[in-house]
């Protein structure tokens, strides 16, 4: 669905996996877009993306952990292209391992990249949308967010957080009657290379729990929630969909349900290589310089369609009777694989 006009966008994590699908679907309605990443390789195939889709691309080396960094990033950003008018929080790193095997500075990088990255990217943003009264934050949410699981506890704490803090923030924005508008997109397990690259100490591969959806469906999410930021959240997927509601309805039967199949469900039946590379600390193209692209490993087993997406952008199609069925349903569902 082609914009009016060209927009000035900014996307963080824009190397791989959701950014990079995003950045691309963007590029393809001429926007201009800022691409925020730390691996060399990723940036240049995602500028190239965009490029050959009909936008311009400016891509800028960025830890979102470096506050500065990230300030500099959007002033030449502007500088390039004009003041910004939609930014995406989307960058994230973590850790696969039980809480005890995870080190203070380990746990620290996670919170840093994937909870203080969205303060910093929604800061930066703010500052500079707050002088026209005027732009959209859209935030790479996770199902996560509202439904811890084991062997993540980084991750989802970091989830959880930019659920609250966005939720602050939106109310601000609210009682000031700013007409910036932010607004959540709530993602199930996609198909990315974060499973090839992520910090891992489980003895087998670690994989999205399924059913897994491809980056794509998650991009175009992205992309209708920053032409309609006026929603609070949207839901992509109807696993998220289960997951928030059968958290509503029965969150001590889900603790009980994943404390059981959480383990082996974010594993496949491959043994960890003990030559895995990760991302943590650098990206891992640093070396190799190779572009991981938007997709993952699971490309078999991954959806290319996700009806329930058309029913989180038509607000009013989920609601009532239709949304207690669902999270009965879920709730049911989990009961009966528990047993």
């Amino acid at each position: 669905m082609l914009m009016s006009a060209a927009r000035t966008v900014v996307i963080t994590g824009a190397g791989a996996g959701i950014g990079r699908a995003t950045a691309r679907l963007f590029g393809a309605q001429g926007d201009r877009v800022g691409l925020l990443s730390r691996g060399a390789a990723g940036l240049d195939g995602a500028a190239k993306d965009v490029q050959n889709a009909g936008g311009q691309a400016l891509p800028i080396a960025t830890d979102v952990a470096d506050y500065g960094a990230v300030e500099a990033a959007a002033d030449d950003i502007e500088r390039a292209f004009g003041p910004i008018d939609v930014w995406v929080n989307n960058a994230f790193t973590s850790v696969f391992a039980p809480f005890h095997e995870i080190s203070p500075d380990e746990y620290r990088r996670v919170t840093e990249v994937s909870y203080l990255g969205f303060v910093h990217g929604t800061m930066v943003a703010l500052a500079r949308m707050r002088e026209r009264d005027a732009g959209t934050i859209v935030q790479v949410g996770s199902a996560l967010g509202s439904r811890a699981i084991p062997l993540q506890s980084a991750y989802c704490g970091a989830k959880h957080a930019i659920n609250g803090f966005t939720e602050s923030v939106r109310t601000e924005l609210m009682h000031e009657h700013s007409k910036i508008r932010i607004t959540l997109v709530q993602m199930p397990a996609v198909n990315t290379p974060q499973f090839s690259w992520v910090r891992s100490r489980l003895p087998r591969h670690p994989q999205p729990v399924p059913p897994i959806y491809q980056p794509e469906i998650a991009a175009r999410a992205v992309l209708f929630a920053a032409k309609h930021p006026q929603r609070k959240e949207y839901w992509v997927g109807s696993t998220t969909v289960a997951t928030i509601l059968g958290q509503r309805l029965a969150p001590a039967l889900l603790d009980r349900y994943l404390a059981k199949t959480g383990y082996s469900s974010q594993q496949t039946d491959q043994p960890m290589s003990t030559d895995h590379p990760d991302n943590l600390w650098e990206p891992v193209d640093s070396d190799t310089n190779k572009d991981h692209g938007p997709h993952g490993a699971f490309d078999d087993r991954a959806h290319n369609r996700a009806p329930q997406v058309w029913l989180s952008q038509h607000k009013h199609a989920l609601t009532g009777a239709g949304a207690a069925t669902v999270a009965a349903t879920a709730a049911l569902g989990l009961r009966r694989r528990y047993r």
